[in-house]
């Protein structure tokens, strides 16, 4: 049992410093827990920490600390998950626009599938807030000709 809860805390160690703690803020974390997940398996996937520690541990640990953040990220006041997001698509390639525009089809995939039905409904609802939010201020900071 002992021998277990190390294993885990190990993955869990491993995968927050060396794969989460670089990443800047939550959404870009969400989303790269997202990525880890296989649609077709439903299964959390990665090769380095698999190769260590078996591919079933690594894939609980990686489905909780999806929910971790995430509900983290719900905690957050409205205005913070703004300037996270903003943030977040900032660092992508493109335009801030065309990044809102994306994230609107992309973003609301990040759910972790174990996520209680009401923190679902309040993150799709702040991100539709949100990204309304964004999609103002581009279009607001464009000149009018």
């Amino acid at each position: 049992m002992l021998d277990h809860l190390r294993k885990y805390q190990q993955i869990l160690f491993d995968l927050t410093a060396n794969y989460l703690e670089p990443l800047h803020g939550a959404y870009q974390r969400l989303a790269y827990l997202f990525s880890l997940r296989d649609a077709a398996t439903g299964k959390y996937v990665h090769e380095t920490l698999a190769s260590l520690y078996g591919p079933e541990a690594v894939d609980q640990v990686i489905a909780n600390c999806h929910e971790e953040v995430f509900e983290r990220l719900l905690e957050t006041p409205l205005n913070a998950q703004r300037e996270d997001l903003q943030m977040y698509l900032a660092s992508l390639a493109g335009t801030l626009e065309g990044n809102v525009l994306r994230c609107r089809e992309t973003c609301a995939q990040w759910i972790p599938p174990r996520a209680p039905s009401y923190l679902t409904e309040l993150y799709r609802s702040n991100l539709a807030v949100l990204l309304d939010l964004l999609q103002d201020d581009t279009s607001t900071a464009r000149p009018n000709n």
